[in-house]
């Protein structure tokens, strides 16, 4: 019979330790908002939350009246391109909690705050997942490394979709995996609400449904290859003894030359099969139904809307991105972008301890089904080495049973995402949040590796202090266990921890809030990736960054052009009190006052313009990342 992987049972410990992971996440993001500008796409989402808004105010007014269908197309049709959950908690965040509780200081932060406590949620849950699957310890290190991504950090604190789906979809995976592991309805029917939930917060997760079937289908595979092979009954001796058992037979493992018989299946290999169809079915049924009721734009007119929608997405418009010193903005795309962007983003150590737990994993659960499948394939009485693999084979220890596939899972989730970007014709527009689905499952790997750290270390502690307390009593000197409990107790996984977290803690703090200009040592950090020619950054958000100067410098009832600010942007930054009241936001350089210049490669003639507007080529003030430029201010010495 074949063992059980260890799964740790999660505890009231467990639970409280993930809440605090959230609750601590949260409170972080919200504590880093106030210096942190509107994104260009958020201003969008404001708009359209206000629109829903309105809408979830007259439902509770008069329902009849909401639900007509013209009163419905009305609200919803704004920014339909996007499916409504998202928005619709922006909407009731800022209806409930600040317009009739007044919870925050700034009216932005209550749109911005569904996202924040989602972001917290997809923390917590890489907690669970990672402590339920191998141990507390990978648990811990693979959240603190996933909250420490500077580029997640700094999605995470937005009023977009792009940190929400990735803990959805994480969560529709994990549920997934529960169905797998423990089976009963409960969990395939969390499997296809959590994908429903995923469907209407973003596109992202017409991958689930790849990831979870490939799963499947490869779990089956891998048990009729790892099932035990059938015994073959030797020739007699007499017949070995004539000139035909010196013949090769036809086919491996059958001497008579017939077929062989099929591989038996693994024991329990129907009762996943069973698992796996009941959750996809679920994902295949209830998904739809709960994508369709919590989007109004869709209640009419379904097929041609959703088609409208899906095609949005497959024929996106392009947009430009600074790539290695070259400007992207139609097809070909660099196929190595993505990794490249993930080397030069993702702090090293989170990168390293993800290649070790990948490694580990597949050293573990790859090696024995290979060998088997080869050994099969081998005929009995083939080459040496072929005898060998034979051999090795059989004197292979089969991983233990993981009812789950949890690293398959692990290992699919992130090259389906990935895969994405091997295609040249898959815009690149939007930086690393395009596959930011794929990092609580990295984080995942590298929190089973630090867990494998820590065994190998207590290992070896616990050998130093056996050989210390040899040589004491050799010399007949007394004994001092504390390395012995060191080895057993909390205080080794702490400081190694400390050792590993501390970076991307330090990191990321320091990069705030210039996170869409950071890049990690390997790339040489901000400056390094100038020089290499990458993006510093998009969205014009960093206007948020120069408010102190503009407030002091731009004079009563003055103009700034804002460039690459959305202006319903800009008009938060009025609204929350950040910006004077004053000051006035235009749409062109000439006869403005101040004007903005966010630096892209494809829009330094905004600079030019500038410069010939203002009659200088010298910024009056510049805001950026150790050095390097982001946001440039110039000011019109006419005025």
């Amino acid at each position: 019979m074949r063992r059980a992987a260890p799964l740790h049972r999660l505890t009231p410990l467990d639970g409280a330790l993930a809440l605090a992971f959230a609750a601590a996440y949260v409170a972080l993001l919200l504590a880093t908002a106030g210096d942190l500008g509107y994104a260009r796409d958020e201003g969008f989402y404001f708009y359209a939350a206000n629109r829903y808004a309105a809408w979830f105010q007259a439902l509770l007014e008069a329902p009849r009246a909401a639900l007509a269908p013209e009163v419905v197309d009305g609200a919803w049709s704004v920014n339909h391109e996007h499916p409504g959950l998202i928005k619709s908690l922006f909407a009731l965040s800022n209806l409930v909690l600040q317009k009739r509780l007044g919870l925050f200081a700034m009216e932005g932060t209550s749109y911005r705050f569904p996202a924040m406590v989602l972001s917290g949620a997809g923390v917590a849950l890489v907690y669970l997942w990672g402590t339920q699957a191998r141990d507390r310890a990978a648990g811990a290190c693979a959240a603190a490394l996933f909250a420490m991504l500077p580029r997640y950090f700094y999605h995470a604190h937005l009023a977009c979709f792009d940190a929400p789906i990735v803990t959805v979809w994480a969560l529709c995976a994990y549920c997934y995996w529960r169905a797998l592991r423990d089976g009963g309805a409960r969990w395939a029917v969390l499997t296809g609400i959590t994908f429903g939930l995923a469907l209407d917060t973003k596109h992202n997760s017409w991958f689930l449904p790849i990831v979870c079937v490939a799963h499947a289908v490869a779990l089956e595979l891998r048990a009729r290859i790892a099932a035990p092979a059938p015994a073959i009954t030797s020739a007699p001796a007499s017949e070995a003894a004539g000139p035909e058992a010196c013949a090769p037979s036809p086919l491996p493992g059958a001497p008579d030359g017939s077929a062989p018989p099929a591989p038996p299946r693994a024991a329990g290999s129907w009762l996943h099969t069973r698992r796996s169809v009941a959750a996809l079915a679920a994902m295949a049924t209830l998904g739809p139904l709960v994508f369709f009721a919590l989007w109004p734009w869709i209640w009419r007119d379904t097929f041609p809307r959703l088609r409208e929608y899906a095609l949005f997405h497959l024929n996106h418009e392009y947009y430009n991105m600074e790539f290695l010193g070259r400007n992207y903005w139609t097809p070909p795309m660099p196929r190595a972008y993505a990794p490249v962007m993930t080397a030069a983003t993702v702090p090293a150590v989170t990168l390293c301890l993800f290649v070790a737990g990948l490694c580990a994993a597949a050293r573990e659960r790859l090696v024995y089904p290979l060998a088997r499948a080869a050994a099969r394939i081998a005929p009995a009485s083939g080459m040496s080495a072929l005898a060998a693999l034979r051999a090795s084979a059989a004197r292979l220890r089969p991983p233990a049973d993981d009812p789950g596939g949890t690293a398959l899972l692990w290992f699919l989730a992130i090259a389906a995402v990935y895969g994405a970007w091997l295609s040249p014709s898959t815009p690149i527009f939007g930086g690393t949040k395009h596959w930011m689905t794929a990092y609580p499952f990295i984080a995942l790997f590298a929190g089973a590796a630090f867990s494998a750290a820590v065994r190998r270390a207590r290992v070896g502690l616990r050998a130093f202090a056996l050989a210390r307390r040899a040589e004491a009593d050799a010399r007949g000197q007394p004994w001092r266990a504390r390395l012995g409990r060191g080895a057993r107790g909390p205080l080794l996984p702490a400081l190694l921890g400390a050792s590993v977290v501390a970076a991307p803690v330090a990191e990321t703090l320091h990069v705030h809030p210039w996170a869409l200009s950071s890049y990690t040592p390997l790339a040489g950090g901000a400056p390094g990736a100038a020089t290499l020619g990458l993006n510093r950054t998009f969205w014009g958000y960093t206007t948020g960054a120069v408010v102190a100067y503009l407030n002091e410098h731009v004079p009563p009832r003055g103009t700034v052009y804002i460039h690459d600010t959305a202006g319903p942007a800009w008009d938060m930054l009025l609204r929350d009190g950040r910006l004077r009241k004053d000051i006035r936001g235009v749409g062109s350089v000439a006869g403005a006052d101040f004007a903005l210049y966010h630096h892209e490669k494809h829009m330094l003639g905004q600079a030019y313009q500038a410069w010939v507007a203002f009659g200088t080529t010298s910024p009056a003030h510049i805001g950026g990342l150790d050095g390097v430029p982001v946001i440039l201010v110039y000011r019109n010495p006419a005025r």
